[in-house]
């Protein structure tokens, strides 16, 4: 911790500080398990990168498990607040065309996350779930308001949620196919951009071609 940012940490009251100090731990967490995985995420190694004593580990967090139970849905949530800050007010299929490439600037700003996603289903699956569930709820009320606009037609709440995760899961795999390379987060083709934008806005198939009458 440098000198000026020790000067600003005394000025903070408690709950500021203890927010602070968990924010640290959080951050030294996404670094430790991007770079090392879950399984050797250890605390000290997390507390060592957060710059804090393990004893001050054990005051924001029971264990270990508890704080990578964590890690992800704060991450995912963050993702969600990155994402609308860069979603303009245009026609809803733009709007989730600007969702779509914001999540690949979120990730070359957080290159962990692909292997915090990945590992996180079998090394912190109550909060594997909980991310899965708080991006989709999200995803579904941003769906719900589209449909209410007349943006979206002859589609139930049901098919909303399949959706979602549809679209999800082009994120998770187009990522890593653009994005990931052994030089680390690049940023996506802009042919994955113009696929995703004809494919939400003109679909795949035509079902009026003479094949399908």
């Amino acid at each position: 911790m440098t000198q000026a940012t020790s000067a600003k940490v005394t000025k903070l009251n408690r709950v500021e500080r203890n927010a602070w100090t968990k924010q640290k731990i959080f951050e030294a967490a996404t670094k430790v398990v991007g770079k090392y995985g879950y399984a050797e995420a250890s605390v000290a190694r997390i507390t060592e990168a957060a710059g804090v004593a393990q004893g001050t580990f054990y005051n924001h967090f029971e264990n270990r498990q508890e704080l990578l139970d964590q890690l992800l849905p704060k991450i995912g949530l963050d993702m969600v607040h990155f994402i609308r800050a860069r979603t303009g007010t245009a026609s809803a299929a733009r709007q989730e065309i600007e969702r779509f490439g914001a999540f690949f600037d979120f990730i070359r700003e957080v290159p962990e996350f692909l292997r915090i996603l990945n590992e996180a289903e079998f090394f912190a699956p109550a909060g594997y779930q909980k991310h899965l569930d708080n991006i989709s709820s999200a995803y579904v009320r941003i769906l719900r308001r589209a449909r209410t606009a007349g943006a979206i037609k002859d589609f139930s709440d049901e098919e909303f949620e399949a959706i979602v995760h549809v679209l999800m899961g082009a994120r998770s795999y187009l990522s890593r196919r653009y994005s990931y390379s052994k030089d680390g987060v690049t940023a996506v083709p802009e042919h994955v951009i113009s696929a995703y934008r004809k494919l939400l806005t003109r679909g795949l198939f035509n079902e009026g071609s003479p094949h399908e009458r």
